[in-house]
């Protein structure tokens, strides 16, 4: 008879000490994904009336006009995107076999350049006056170059590069690039460990660099960040993440604006973007984003 009556008594403790362990997991990832950051930008965003959502980006009036594969690089894994003004075009970069791509806004791709000396080439970034950077993470490094017409190959030996610090970051270091056209500095982002986003005086043609800063922290609300563009015309950043399948508008302080998830089922999108890894605006502010292996999406505006 006891042992009849303490059965259901650690039947019951186990339920409750599961159901303990269960709201604790469930707070715990909430907390790590950033549930409560995402939530609370949410009901800001109820808030903001048309012309706060017309000075800015406002990414839910976004909706997937394209979606396609760029051709031939399925085994090479593209990784950053940019806009280039100058050409009307867009440049990606491959890791397995590292090139720089440019392809058109249809997914067409125009040329690829082989990158010799290039460890893990992550990110791509037109600046100004007609030059590029690349961020190879492994290498900790951005390399500037002007891309000559019909210009096949580039050695990293023969560029200018700047050290970006952080050894022993190893996969873990800088897999954003963007340029400010408004401050004449370029815009990094640190996937993780520390994660954050960072400038670097743009290097003039002597050659100096200032020292890289960090910006004050913020509640970025994503797992790691994959890629970062300025929209050309508010000056506020678009913020990728790969692991929270997130695109983020950031304001003037850095603080969130907006955002969408890069889900199935919303703003177009019929399935969900896996391994999102680069994203950029053109001045019409379209919104470009490619995803491993090759992958493509452009997003527009609902007018």
């Amino acid at each position: 008879m006891p042992d009849a009556i303490a059965r259901p008594t650690r039947l019951r403790l186990f339920l409750y000490i599961s159901l303990v362990l269960t709201i604790a997991m469930a707070l715990l990832a909430g907390w790590m994904l950033h549930w409560d950051d995402q939530l609370k930008l949410y009901w800001q965003e109820r808030s903001v009336d048309a012309s706060g959502r017309a000075a800015s980006i406002w990414l839910p009036d976004y909706e997937l006009v394209l979606q396609t594969t760029l051709s031939g690089l399925g085994e090479d894994e593209t990784s950053g995107l940019t806009w280039n003004a100058e050409t009307g075009t867009l440049f990606t970069v491959t890791g397995q076999n590292p090139q720089l791509i440019e392809f058109s806004p249809g997914g067409v791709v125009l040329r690829r350049i082989s990158l010799t000396g290039f460890s893990d080439p992550e990110a791509v970034e037109a600046l100004d006056n007609g030059r590029l950077g690349i961020v190879d993470e492994r290498r900790r490094l951005v390399a500037v170059f002007r891309l000559a017409p019909g210009m096949e190959s580039l050695d990293l030996d023969d560029l200018a590069t700047y050290d970006l610090g952080f050894d022993g970051a190893g996969n873990k270091g800088f897999e954003g690039l963007a340029w400010n056209p408004r401050t004449k500095r370029m815009l990094l982002a640190k996937e993780r460990d520390p994660q954050g986003l960072f400038e670097l005086p743009f290097p003039g043609e002597d050659g100096a660099a200032g020292a890289l800063q960090s910006l004050p922290k913020q509640p970025l609300l994503v797992r790691d960040i994959s890629s970062v563009a300025i929209d050309p015309r508010t000056g506020h950043t678009l913020m990728l993440s790969d692991e929270s399948r997130l695109l983020v508008e950031l304001d003037l302080q850095g603080r969130p604006r907006s955002f969408i998830r890069l889900l199935g089922g919303v703003n177009g999108l019929v399935e969900g973007i896996d391994q999102a890894e680069g994203v950029a605006m053109d001045g019409q502010g379209n919104i470009y984003v490619v995803a491993e292996p090759n992958r493509f999406y452009v997003f527009s505006r609902r007018r």
